[in-house]
């Protein structure tokens, strides 16, 4: 199934959220598997983004509504980034 990295950055909002309520992250992942997509990992990240997450999902489709869902709530903005396995890009270069 395809990955995807979620590149997520907090709103005043959504920093809001997480301080009262840590929790809110895996209630939001079990969200997710609702909408059809599933987070393999996650990390708390420095810099740009608060939370660089690893999701797999069976299509574009469902990552872009699973981004609108999530953004629309004003807690925070999305950043997707679909991903190929390093294996699979080589043997696509070798057969080319």
């Amino acid at each position: 199934m395809p990955l995807y990295a979620m590149l997520s950055t907090l709103t005043d909002e959504g920093r809001k959220t997480i301080r009262n309520n840590p929790g809110r992250i895996q209630e939001v992942n079990r969200e997710l598997e609702g909408m059809g997509a599933k987070v393999i990992s996650q990390y708390a990240a420095l810099g740009a983004f608060d939370f660089i997450s690893i999701v797999e999902a069976p299509d574009n489709l469902t990552v872009a509504n699973v981004s609108v869902q999530l953004g629309s709530r004003g807690t925070v903005q999305l950043q997707t980034i679909p991903l190929i396995a390093v294996e699979e890009f080589a043997r696509k270069i070798r057969s080319s």
